[in-house]
């Protein structure tokens, strides 16, 4: 059986891409790392494809990144990720703004295929079956970034959202926390916004505690002024939670604002959890403690899958990586108040 480059890459202990870049003399390894996948090379005795090897001439060199908000600092972080994915690769990235619109989503995707890009990373709303099918016809590999498909066979770079809203529940619970109310996206939002949700109502009832609906308020998006909103609601609903958890940091801005025209002092007398560990969590006061999102790595894991995809001409697994709780000013213990 013929030696291919994933059979290098696994004996070698290293990626496909890193091979790759071996192979094409495109650095960004160490000596060591290219010592050893010339050794198995020679060891198993592989012969690079004539057409791999010529892939970064031939092609286009260049990636699409999909994103429905230039404005996001999200959408910011996954670029740099990806970007430095990419430029590893020799690789450039074009990022294509959608605005979360259908139409124009469309008109990038056609203007992709006329520019004949070789990969896309897709982190902007639901996959669409008119975008999904119109992708296949241009035979590019397609990677979602942040975001993953119910619908679709797409292979997927993501935390997992059930998950991390459980842990910042849990987290809230461990300090003391009973009454628990919850801003986010909901129904609208099928990929991020069910899973926070349920996440939510997971953690209260495994821990006993009721799942009360009007400690609940589901909004349109994650954006700052969903935030807003969804806390005056909130508050009407409920006037004696102790604490919040926000569907994003952007949201959990938005409570802080809402929550400081009312008079009401966070931490002191709500306590505040957000979800993606944005910049911006350390630039307000008091600073957020949130559910991080490793999001540049994110988007570098996502670029080397593209690439992984366009070297092997095969669909690679999908890949949830690790959420954590960073710990900052916004959340009190109230388990010892007397």
């Amino acid at each position: 059986m013929k030696v291919t480059i994933k059979d290098v890459a696994k004996a070698a202990n290293v990626s496909v891409a890193t091979v790759s870049r071996v192979i094409n003399n495109l650095g960004g390894y160490s000596e060591e790392t290219k010592r050893q996948v010339l050794k198995v090379i020679e060891e198993l005795g592989y012969e690079p494809n004539a057409v791999a090897r010529g892939l970064v001439s031939r092609r286009t060199k260049t990636i699409a990144l999909i994103v429905p908000d230039l404005t996001s600092t999200l959408a910011m972080e996954l670029l740099k990720g990806v970007e430095q994915g990419a430029h590893k690769q020799g690789i450039s990235v074009i990022l294509c703004n959608t605005e979360s619109q259908g139409i124009k989503t469309m008109d990038y995707l056609k203007l992709l295929n006329e520019k004949r890009i070789d990969g896309i990373i897709y982190a902007s709303n639901e996959l669409e079956l008119e975008y999904y099918e119109y992708i296949k016809k241009m035979n590019v590999p397609l990677v979602l970034l942040a975001t993953q498909s119910n619908r679709f066979p797409v292979p997927f770079v993501k935390v997992n959202d059930r998950s991390a809203a459980y842990s910042a529940v849990s987290f809230l619970i461990k300090k003391g926390h009973r009454k628990i109310g919850m801003i986010s996206a909901g129904e609208e939002d099928p990929i991020a916004g069910v899973p926070r949700i349920e996440g939510y109502m997971m953690a209260m009832k495994d821990h006993g505690l009721p799942v009360n609906e009007n400690w609940l308020v589901r909004t349109k998006g994650f954006f700052f002024e969903d935030g807003k909103e969804g806390f005056f609601r909130l508050i009407n609903q409920e006037p004696d939670i102790t604490a919040v958890f926000a569907g994003s940091d952007d949201m959990a801005v938005g409570v802080l604002s809402a929550a400081n025209r009312l008079g009401i002092k966070v931490p002191a007398d709500l306590s505040l959890i957000g979800y993606d560990n944005l910049k911006i969590a350390e630039m307000v006061v008091p600073t957020l403690t949130t559910v991080a999102q490793p999001l540049v790595e994110m988007g570098e894991k996502a670029a080397d899958m593209v690439i992984e995809m366009l070297e092997t001409g095969e669909i690679v697994e999908s890949l949830y990586l690790p959420h954590k709780i960073i710990e900052r000013q916004s959340v009190i213990d109230i388990s010892t108040a007397k």
